[in-house]
């Protein structure tokens, strides 16, 4: 077979490749296709989920990569006993979404805190992602695919709370992978961390022993699987432009996919919700899959979460994620004093959807224990006013 005929084969792999790996399994579709794309575009149009923008920035990552973020400014004052105002100034909270997602995934979570009003908030699109730049190593390395660290990931956030938020006390919030570049920014910033975060929300994460979860699967066939994705994505990335075409042409069979993985009461969903989470998926191509994959099975960072401890802290997931199985929060809470782990029924990875006036009280909770600390916790150098700089 050529190797454009591989790769055109390969593109319906490529796609189910890519929506594993983001959190979507394949189901039986039964209903004629125009149905579906008509279904489609219904809930495109009823569904109008991701539509909230902010002012818009751009932060300079240190390889040049442009990121950008959005800030929703409050639009009133809180009152003098308002809740947040027990340190000035009030907490920032910052959100960090997962793999294969953009900030657009916190849609539910913006928008009740616009409701409330008296809360600042950035949104961030990661490197690759969303509107941020593609990153320009990975742009230079066209043909195949360049990993993406962790770390980096940790040092992209460091630039767009340089640029977001230069001063004052911060709530960092991250699901999945985004609570991964939080503990990346400890390892590299504990300084930094110690200064200026007052809370911490630990979202359908993990602070390492990816490579032992098995999605669901049997582990002998996971651990076969894992010795040949990384030359498959490999060879995939390469044929990018062939790849999306065959992840086009099976974009029928993607329709609904994401509930599989992504939610743990796949028929109570609301379908507009579950496509909108497809969407997302759907906009991520298959080199930055690519790209990201790697990543995950070499993170290990359970020592950084050692500065959060001076800090209130959050810790959530779903009992029926598979992506990042419970354990793993359990794992991170237990190192966490100061930890308020909850682990909800029947809910999958994308926790933030599925159950988002949840996730909405806690971090509003989170938010009140973070500006009023316990006697005996040390209250970071920003609540208490002070400037920071770089280090």
């Amino acid at each position: 077979m050529t190797a454009e005929g591989w790769a055109r084969r390969a593109g319906v792999a490529g796609a189910a490749l890519g929506v594993v790996a983001a959190g979507v399994a394949v189901e039986r579709l039964t209903v004629q296709r125009s149905v579906r794309r008509k279904a489609k575009l219904a809930l495109d149009a009823t569904g109008p989920y991701g539509t909230l923008r902010g002012t818009a920035g751009t932060a300079i990552a240190d390889d040049g990569t442009e990121l950008h973020y959005e800030v929703d400014e409050p639009t009133e004052q809180p009152p003098r006993r308002h809740r947040f105002r027990r340190t000035d100034p009030a907490p920032t909270l910052v959100f960090s979404h997962g793999y294969c997602l953009t900030q657009d995934s916190w849609h539910f979570q913006r928008e009740a805190l616009r409701e409330l009003g008296t809360v600042r908030a950035v949104y961030w699109d990661q490197r690759s992602h969303g509107r941020s730049e593609r990153g320009r190593a990975q742009a230079a390395g066209a043909r195949g695919a360049v990993p993406v660290s962790i770390e980096r990931l940790g040092r992209d956030l460091r630039a767009v709370l340089d640029a977001a938020v230069p001063d004052g006390p911060v709530v960092l919030v991250g699901h999945s992978m985004g609570g991964m570049t939080m503990m990346a920014l400890a390892a590299q910033f504990p300084d930094w961390v110690a200064e200026r975060v007052v809370g911490a929300a630990f979202v359908a994460t993990s602070a390492g022993g990816l490579g032992e979860v098995t999605y669901g699967l049997p582990a002998s066939g996971m651990r076969a699987l894992r010795r040949v994705v990384p030359g498959v994505l490999h060879t995939l990335a390469a044929y990018s432009t062939l790849v999306e075409r065959g992840r086009a042409a099976t974009a029928d069979l993607l329709a609904g996919l994401v509930k599989h993985y992504s939610f743990g009461e796949p028929r109570t969903v609301d379908p507009a919700v579950a496509r909108f989470a497809e969407r997302m998926i759907e906009a991520t191509p298959i080199d930055v899959v690519a790209e990201f994959y790697p990543a995950f099975h070499g993170h290990e960072k359970t020592e950084a979460l050692t500065a959060f401890t001076a800090c209130a802290s959050l810790v959530m997931a779903g009992d029926k994620d598979q992506l990042t199985p419970h354990a793993h929060s359990e794992a991170i809470a237990s190192l966490l004093p100061d930890a308020l782990l909850e682990i909800v029924p029947d809910t999958g990875h994308l926790l933030m959807l599925e159950r988002p006036e949840l996730l909405n009280g806690r971090l509003l909770d989170l938010m009140e224990r973070a500006c009023t600390p316990p006697p005996g916790r040390r209250i970071p150098r920003a609540a208490r006013g002070a400037r920071t700089t770089r280090r």
